[in-house]
């Protein structure tokens, strides 16, 4: 993911600077040094913006068990 396309994914999402970073779990200065290129954007995040996107929530936050999905 470059810098262009992380602003691009902000914008497609209608998030602010700050927002995007609450989302990633990142201070807003390091999601400014992504954007500005000035710091490196990994794998994790690209994939992060891409479920963020996709709408999905962290791992093991998606799924409620109902009484009848209990073990036993």
């Amino acid at each position: 993911m470059t810098p262009d396309s992380l602003r691009a994914w902000r914008a497609s999402c209608g998030l602010s600077q700050e927002a995007a970073a609450r989302a990633l779990d990142i201070s807003r200065r390091t999601y400014q040094y992504r954007e500005e290129g000035k710091s490196s954007i990994g794998r994790e995040a690209a994939l992060a913006c891409a479920a963020i996107s996709a709408g999905l929530k962290p791992w093991g936050e998606e799924v409620e068990t109902t009484p009848s999905d209990a073990p036993g």
